[in-house]
């Protein structure tokens, strides 16, 4: 019997942070806390986690390399925060199918962006694929038919689309960073997402009003050790062995996942046009993303 191979490992590892990403709308659905609070402790655990992961993997950390990329690291580490009580409130408002899918169009964001920012060129191919996914959006939103099934609620969409946004601006920073490991980055950025938190939660939530159950302190562990340390150390364990085509194949095992729970585990129904504009956004980053690749790659 042969032994796996370091990559078909690191692809395992992969899918199951994939996976692992996948689920987290059905866990915050079910924490009756305020979106920062449960993005203050997701931060919190999850850079314990990472920051023992790093130690364990790198030894220490490059302090040298944090402080040559201090700035990006924290307005990225910012817009980490942000995006978490984002996404956690488009959970919140609508189904977690939708919040999904208005939240990959990120990678939209990020071409639309990338003329001013990066100056990359705007391909026909580009703006055709971020015109493809706004339709979809559209049809997902479900504003063409308006069937309380759907689970429409335009905050939610406002949410989502914003999260997608935020998410667009750690993307555009992270491009930016120079000479330093996957695993400190990361760890610094949920750092950063943690302290960020902290002063807005304190002055928008009350204590006293925070009512925490046994099944709510484990879900805060799950989402915290599980969906953040945990994952993110599989993911970047595989990026260091796998190809980009393949993180970005991937990757679209999160957005299935989701989509398939929702319908399944919360009866959550995207409806036709919902399904149809699903495809729309999935495809067209999937296009996007795939032939960006392969150009890289050549």
């Amino acid at each position: 019997m042969k032994r796996p191979t370091h990559e078909t490992i690191a692809v395992a590892k992969l899918v199951l942070a994939m996976f692992i990403f996948g689920t987290i709308g059905i866990f915050v659905r079910h924490i009756p806390l305020p979106s920062s609070v449960i993005g203050l402790t997701r931060g919190a655990l999850g850079s314990l986690f990472l920051l023992i992961l790093v130690l364990w993997k790198e030894k220490s950390l490059a302090v040298a390399d944090i402080r040559r990329n201090g700035l990006i690291l924290f307005f990225s580490g910012s817009f980490i925060g942000i995006n978490w009580i984002l996404l956690f409130e488009a959970y919140r408002h609508t189904s977690v199918a939708i919040a999904t899918v208005c939240y990959y169009l990120a990678p939209v964001f990020v071409i639309l962006a990338s003329p001013l920012i990066l100056k990359e060129k705007l391909t026909p191919r580009k703006l055709l694929c971020a015109a493809a996914a706004m339709l979809g959006l559209i049809f997902v939103s479900g504003v063409l038919e308006r069937n309380p099934d759907v689970g429409y609620d335009p905050r939610g969409i406002l949410f989502g689309v914003g999260a997608a946004v935020f998410y667009a601006g750690v993307v555009l920073f992270s491009k930016q960073l120079k000479e330093i490991s996957a695993y400190d980055t990361t760890f610094v950025q949920v750092g950063v997402a943690t302290l960020v938190l902290l002063p807005y939660t304190s002055l928008t939530v009350k204590p006293g009003e925070l009512h925490f159950s046994p099944l709510t302190i484990l879900l805060l562990v799950i989402v915290g050790i599980l969906h953040t340390g945990f994952a993110y150390g599989l993911y970047f364990g595989a990026l260091k062995v796998l190809k980009a085509q393949t993180m970005a194949i991937f990757s679209y095992i999160d957005p299935i996942v989701a989509i398939l729970l929702s319908a399944l585990l919360l009866r959550e129904n995207l409806g036709l046009l919902g399904i149809l504009g699903a495809g729309l956004v999935l495809g067209s980053t999937f296009i996007s993303e795939r032939k960006d690749v392969k150009n890289q790659l050549k």
